[in-house]
């Protein structure tokens, strides 16, 4: 386990489980080691975008230096909270000294000292971080220039089956339009024969809406007169039932005259033979 030096730090004005945590917490800081990988052969067969023979060694460097960036960023967050916890401690054990402020102002000056130590620390992997992105950036466009070069022969033979395809459909279309344009006159006197049996079609259509309009203005026409007839008819038969009510009226009228003329005459005749 490496020494970590915490300047003025003592373990007696620490509590028990915080320094246990500390000295705990050192095991991290311990390196690591990549492990080395033989490198595999070549194949006859890989292409730009394929990994180069140095790839495995490439890829390990490259992950040993990132294992690397994030060990240095636990140290240097490990340290800040470590330079915090002191800083509170010391402030604590300040207020049982006598010279209280004397006191808080040395251990504000060391907390900002090493505060600032870490800062340039931080700062400098910052630098190192940005620098190994760009150069990583860089092999990225690198490979993607040179599997772009390695594919031109590729495009261009594409490209040039496309211009083929294409060629090869604009003679056709225009195969198409020649064949249109001879059969445009067949076309022409098909439509036009299509057009005047629709034409024909529409007209006895039209006839017989309109000799079905004609059948039902003749229909209406034949029920009114019959129902006028009808009308008449009864109205005749009321006419007739009103005369012959009439007559047997005059009739029984004069009946009852010709009896009451018939009594009077009997009684006349009798008080007749009575003054006799």
């Amino acid at each position: 386990m490496p020494f970590i030096h915490l300047p003025n730090f003592r373990l007696s004005n620490v509590p028990v489980a915080a320094a246990v945590s500390l000295l705990c917490a050192a095991g991290a800081f311990a390196p690591q080691h990549a492990l080395a990988q033989t490198a595999r052969p070549i194949d006859p067969g890989t292409s730009v975008s394929a990994r180069p023979l140095d790839a495995p060694a490439t890829q390990n460097a490259d992950d040993a230096l990132k294992a690397d960036f994030t060990q240095r960023q636990k140290v240097l967050d490990r340290r800040t909270e470590e330079n915090n916890y002191r800083y509170g401690v010391k402030q604590h054990n300040c207020y049982s000294n006598f010279f209280v402020n004397h006191c808080l102002d040395n251990a504000r000056n060391e907390m900002r000292e090493t505060r600032q130590q870490i800062r340039q620390e931080q700062l400098a992997l910052d630098d190192e971080q940005r620098a190994e992105r760009a150069k990583e950036r860089d092999q990225q466009t690198a490979i993607k220039r040179a599997q772009y070069e390695a594919e031109a022969p590729q495009r261009a033979a594409s490209e040039k089956a496309s211009q083929q395809s294409y060629e090869d459909k604009q003679r056709q279309n225009a195969q198409a339009a020649a064949q249109r344009n001879a059969d445009a006159p067949q076309r022409a006197a098909n439509q036009a024969a299509y057009d005047r049996k629709q034409a024909d079609y529409q007209k006895q259509l039209d006839d017989a809406r309109a000799r079905g309009v004609q059948d039902a203005q003749e229909r209406d026409q034949k029920a009114q007169r019959y129902e006028q007839k009808q009308q008449e008819a009864a109205q005749h038969r009321a006419e007739v039932e009103a005369r012959q009510k009439e007559a047997a009226r005059k009739a029984q009228e004069k009946a009852q005259q010709q009896e009451q003329e018939r009594q009077e005459q009997l009684k006349l005749q009798q008080q007749s033979q009575q003054g006799k």
